[in-house]
Parts: structure tokens; sequence; C-alpha cells
């Protein structure tokens, strides 16, 4: 297994969020965080995150004490991506933020 930071930043708000789930819902010890992408079709592309086995195109890091795979495939796309939680009184969840996209800013 890899370790490397600099593959993907997990913000500490996230990196708890991740454990807390992680602990609530019993992910299997055997399990990595998956980080990767969803595909085309009229949404266009998205961030996936979630939890899985190793697949054979994948590469292991570990980062901030988690274990997360990325395959091949998706890591030109999520390398270099930060991973953070936002919560206020309307909405919680993960942003991800990719300094590699041009973000459209009105």
């Amino acid at each position: 297994m890899l370790n490397s930071p600099k593959v993907l930043k997990i913000t500490k708000k996230a990196s708890k969020v991740i454990h807390d789930v992680m602990l609530t819902q019993e992910v299997p010890g055997n399990y990595f965080l998956r980080v990767g992408m969803r595909g085309g079709g009229c949404g266009g592309m998205g961030y996936v995150l979630g939890f899985d086995k190793v697949r054979d195109n994948d590469i292991r890091y570990e980062i901030d004490g988690l274990a997360v795979v990325i395959d091949r495939a998706h890591s030109m796309y999520v390398l270099g991506m930060e991973i953070d939680w936002h919560e206020d009184e309307h909405q919680k969840g993960f942003v991800f933020n990719n300094p590699h996209i041009m973000q459209d800013h009105k």
C-alpha cells in the first residue's frame, strides 16, 4: 500500500465523518474507502465515495489513516483532489474540490 497524502487530500472534518460512518455502519475490516468517478450521460461526470473490496485494477493508498482504493482508470481524474465535509442548516455532505477542473464562478 502506498503512503502518499499528495495523491488525495481528505480534510480532518471529512476524515472524522468517514471514520464515524465506518464505525456506525460496521464496515468490514477488509473494505477500503473507494474514491472514483461515475460517468457521463446528461448529468455529466461525478465523484463516487463508498466502501468496497480491492479489485484487480485498483491502486491502494494509505491517506490520513484511511485505507483508500482508486481504480487506475479513474486516477487521472481524482489525483490531487481534496475531499471535504460541509454542513450547515440547509444541507450537509461531502464536497470534492479538484484543482484540475475549471470552476464556473458567477
